[in-house]
């Protein structure tokens, strides 16, 4: 593999700098981070677009069932793979050690520039624009400012401080979604609906619209592998990190598919069909006319814990490529609170530079295929490596191999052909920025003086 790319044997992979580290992150937290990543704007947006091709109950949840399938497939092998591979940053630390140290570079060149920042700026916008319906006239863009920053302030102060805060947020989110569930339940008005299967779900589920709608609820369910973003800060992540991933998967299946079950009992599909405001259309029905305040409320206080999970661990992949890389070294630099303060710092910048522009929706569509395609390799990485190093010390081993990792990689490479299908450009696009970090790689490779860190090398 060339140089940089010094051979690790079996029997040094169990002393790995990161492996056995004692950090200060519980696997509560760690669950709060994953759940927090996941359940954003989408759950309360998608079901309005479903509803114009897709008319069974069943069909319907059985979309967010299969979503969930496939997330704790990927959750399995991540988990495999932070175990074997203990270090933070996700993809850039998996496949730099599984393949070469480009490739690693360029998922982390992905991540660390706008695999973060743009759904930061996504969701700061959405903030804005949900607040509103709480107080009429409030100016969006000034409130997504605020909330990122807010975010950013908070994490610099440190990963205590930081997951007090996150973790209250994450629990209020979880308290009032429940809330919600159980009002709509228990107080909503009884829709003519069945979600026992029929003859008709056979014809939907084979259909295009039941895939295309899949595409969707799987970006709904992204964020299911936050935990590997933080594996340096938690305490014994060898074994909490397959916990977090494992809980904060299995949590978000659950509300999403109650809430989905919710949305069809109380509110008329007809209603709901082509609408984005889903929620508010619903919880108008289950709270009358203070419905659209009480659910812009509830994804208010979502989208403030997923951006507070995307400032924690967005930052740690441009943290880890400076340790790596004597030209990134700015990055690595931390503070007295164990904060990685030039990163957090550079991603707000990022995220408020596209949340001005309002580009950041064009960015985040090209960028789609750029990150289901590293996520696709990472899991392929487990079959290759139980193939080609079948004694590496793993301390986890991915639940149900080989076919939990093949219904993954299956339904992965669906999207990626859906995406270059129905989105030729945006893919083109953003296999343009994977090979602008590629060029970026090589050119930065006669400036650096100094060799790579040990723990970055590649498995050979």
């Amino acid at each position: 593999m060339g140089a940089e790319s010094s051979a690790m044997t079996a029997s040094d992979s169990g002393s790995l700098s990161t492996g056995t580290a004692s950090g200060t992150v519980s696997w509560v937290t760690a669950t709060a981070i994953v759940v927090a990543d996941m359940v954003g704007v989408g759950v309360f947006t998608s079901l309005g677009f479903q509803v114009t091709d897709i008319t069974s109950g069943f069909s319907l949840l059985l979309l967010w069932v299969v979503g969930g399938v496939v997330a704790i497939c990927g959750a399995f092998c991540y988990a495999e793979l932070a175990a074997m591979l203990p270090r933070s940053s996700g993809e850039y630390n998996f496949l730099r050690r599984i393949y070469h140290p480009a490739f690693g570079f360029v998922a982390g060149w992905l991540s660390a520039t706008v695999g973060f920042a743009a759904p930061i700026a996504l969701a700061a916008m959405a903030f804005g624009v949900y607040f509103k319906s709480i107080v009429p006239g409030a100016p969006p863009l000034l409130l997504g400012f605020c909330v990122t920053w807010l975010a950013a302030l908070v994490h610099l102060g440190g990963v205590r401080f930081g997951s007090a805060y996150h973790n209250a947020w994450t629990a209020l989110k979880l308290i009032l979604i429940v809330v919600f569930i159980v009002a709509g339940f228990t107080f909503g008005e009884s829709q003519p609906i069945s979600f026992a299967p029929s003859a008709v779900d056979l014809t939907q589920i084979a259909g295009a619209p039941f895939a295309i709608s899949l595409v969707f609820v799987m970006y709904s369910y992204s964020g299911w592998n936050a935990a590997t973003y933080i594996v340096g800060e938690l305490r014994d992540p060898i074994r909490n990190v397959p916990r977090a991933l494992f809980a904060g998967t299995a949590i978000v299946i659950v509300l999403y598919v109650c809430l989905n079950a919710v949305f069809l009992i109380t509110t008329p599909m007809r209603e709901m069909a082509g609408q984005l405001d889903v929620a508010i259309v619903a919880g108008k029905h289950i709270f009358g006319n203070l419905g659209g305040r009480i659910v812009g409320a509830l994804i208010c206080l979502g989208l403030v814990s997923s951006i507070s999970a995307m400032t924690w661990i967005g930052p740690r992949v441009a943290m880890t490529m400076g340790e790596d890389s004597p030209l990134l070294r700015l990055f690595s630099r931390k503070s007295k609170q164990d904060a990685p303060t030039i990163a957090i710092v550079f991603q707000l910048l990022v995220s408020n530079i596209l949340l001005l522009t309002q580009s950041f929706e064009a960015v985040l569509d090209f960028i789609q295929f750029s990150l289901t395609f590293c996520s696709f390799f990472a899991v392929l990485g487990v079959i290759k490596m139980r193939i080609t190093h079948p004694k590496l010390a793993r301390p986890y081993r991915a639940w149900g191999y080989p076919v939990t990792p093949i219904i993954f990689l299956s339904v992965t490479l669906f999207m990626m052909y859906y995406l270059v299908v129905n989105r030729p450009l945006q893919s083109l696009a953003g296999f343009a920025m994977m090979l602008a970090g590629l060029v970026v790689y090589y050119m930065s490779r006669p400036l650096s003086n100094a060799p790579s860190s040990d723990v970055s090398q590649t498995v050979a």
